[in-house]
């Protein structure tokens, strides 16, 4: 009892600490940006008009050698929020649900719900559409979403009727996809941004952000994700206006690299449920260069509201203790290997914009360190002082804290990522700085079955000829790297 009475005029410092160290966790801002490859002015790209993103990548670490999981929607946002790998998961497709495999995942929102933040959302974070819906455990109020197939001239909607890809967005008749008419691959139109969901969904965000303000008390989680470049490319008028089409360049390399093999790459895909795109998947020059404008216009067209945001995150004083992702979830050919859109296993569809800005943490500035969406996961909760997640799901990051401390630290050797393709393979891929290597086998098989693809990318023009027949020893050595990681799950 002494004792107890000795430590009773301690007990509100304490309560005082307490309440300052709490006070004191910092909020995260998770900005995911649909289909956006690094074609944004911080990475070099010339003709990209992205100044919001560009500020951004000013105040922190700019990866430029990060890397999605898998190049696909709805496996890389998995990737993200379960910090697993698909090949971990066993998920490769848009229609499985991530609770039919893991019941009790733990998302990235749910850990920080567990540790005391509010975890909310705005717009395409988890993919919904295709027979997938978002996860209500994962956040404390349910998600706004917005389309991300959406036109505002009915011309561009076969008259205002329900399209292919509108119809797989919104869970509609799944089974007649092929009976319903193709939408329009771009628009643009005299209207405000809010006409288009980007616009809504930064206005939703900056309410999030001002509510957040009033809560003083309970730190917040708040993703972001916006819809745009995602096809249709759909936005107003002005930031097509952005942008001299003529200065464009078409591809160069419009075919599969020599040696390949033949299911390597794709043909067609998403693209043809677009008008004017044939079933065939063929786009002749004129469509190609409106396929880049319209791809590069609604990148400027997400920056702007992206900037919106921001300024509202510094107008409320909120940004010196906020950490700030940008992360786009896969890449997107734009005509190369004669390819548009993603899905494949090489740089173009795999390679991705990552900024991390986490205030105190080291100097602004870039790195080299190669990295896999599944990192940030464990990177955010280092940042937030956060203990360990454990999962149950598998946890396959690696913390980027080291890097963002010092550019030149390495945490990792490769990155690793995956496509499956028909009769049962998968294709699991090592990228290191120089090279790719991607074994193509059905899991389970012996390794002497498969089949390698292998470039360098250190080479004039990568990609152009399969190497794994001239170069036995690179071979070897990523092998053996790939060799660390499991099988692939089925």
């Amino acid at each position: 009892m002494s004792c107890f009475r000795h430590f009773l005029p301690l007990l509100p410092c304490l309560i005082s600490c307490l309440a300052a160290a709490e006070e004191s966790k910092p909020n995260v801002l998770l900005i995911c940006v649909d289909d956006l490859k690094p074609v944004l002015g911080c990475y070099g790209d010339k003709l990209a008009k992205t100044p919001n993103i560009d500020r951004l990548a000013a105040r922190g670490m700019r990866f430029d050698m990060a890397y999605c999981n898998q190049a696909v929607c709805a496996p890389s946002r998995n990737n993200l929020l379960l910090g697993s790998r698909s090949t971990s998961l066993g998920i490769y497709d848009l229609s499985v649900n991530f609770r039919k495999k893991v019941p009790d995942a733990v998302t990235l929102p749910q850990y920080f719900t567990k540790n005391g933040y509010r975890s909310e959302a705005v717009g395409k974070i988890l993919h919904s559409g295709h027979g997938n819906s978002d996860d209500a455990a994962s956040w404390v109020v349910p998600t706004i979403t917005e389309k991300v197939v959406e036109y505002l001239d009915p011309a561009n909607s076969a008259g205002g009727k329900l399209t292919r890809e509108e119809a797989y967005f919104t869970n509609q008749q799944l089974g007649k996809i092929g009976q319903l008419p193709k939408g329009s691959a771009w628009e643009s139109t005299v209207s405000e941004d809010e006409g288009y969901s980007d616009g809504r969904i930064a206005r939703e965000a900056i309410k999030r952000l001002q509510a957040a303000k009033e809560r003083k008390d309970t730190p917040f989680f708040l993703a972001v994700g916006f819809v745009k470049p995602h096809l249709p490319f759909t936005a107003p008028q002005k930031y097509w206006d952005m942008h001299d089409p003529s200065k464009f360049q078409l591809a160069t390399n419009t075919r599969p690299p020599e040696g390949a093999p033949r299911y390597a790459g794709k043909k067609g895909g998403e693209i043809t449920n677009y008008t004017p795109i044939p079933d065939s998947g063929e786009v002749n020059d004129e469509t190609a260069r409106k396929l880049i404008h319209g791809y590069y216009a609604a990148t400027s067209f997400a920056d702007a509201q992206l900037g919106k945001v921001l300024d509202e995150l510094d107008r409320l004083d909120l940004a010196k203790n906020t950490i700030i992702v940008l992360w786009g979830d896969h890449g997107w050919h734009l005509g190369d290997h004669g390819i548009w859109t993603k899905h494949t296993n090489y740089e173009e569809a795999n390679r991705i914009p990552l900024l991390l800005v986490a205030p105190g943490v080291g100097k602004p500035g870039a790195t080299r360190q190669l990295a896999e969406t599944v990192d940030i996961y464990p990177t955010l909760v280092e940042l937030a002082g956060l203990p360990k997640a454990e999962g149950p799901q598998p946890m396959d990051g690696t913390s980027l804290v080291p890097v963002l401390k010092d550019p030149a630290a390495r945490v990792r050797d490769h990155a690793y990522h995956c496509f499956p393709r028909g009769e049962g393979r998968m294709g699991r891929a090592i990228r290191t700085e120089r090279y790719r290597m991607v074994e193509w086998k059905k899991p389970g098989e012996p390794a002497d079955n498969a089949d390698i693809e292998l470039y360098d990318y250190q080479a004039e023009q990568p990609e152009t000829k399969n190497l794994a027949d001239s170069q036995p020893e690179v071979v070897k050595e990523l092998r053996a790297i790939l060799d660390r990681h499991p099988e692939a799950k089925r």
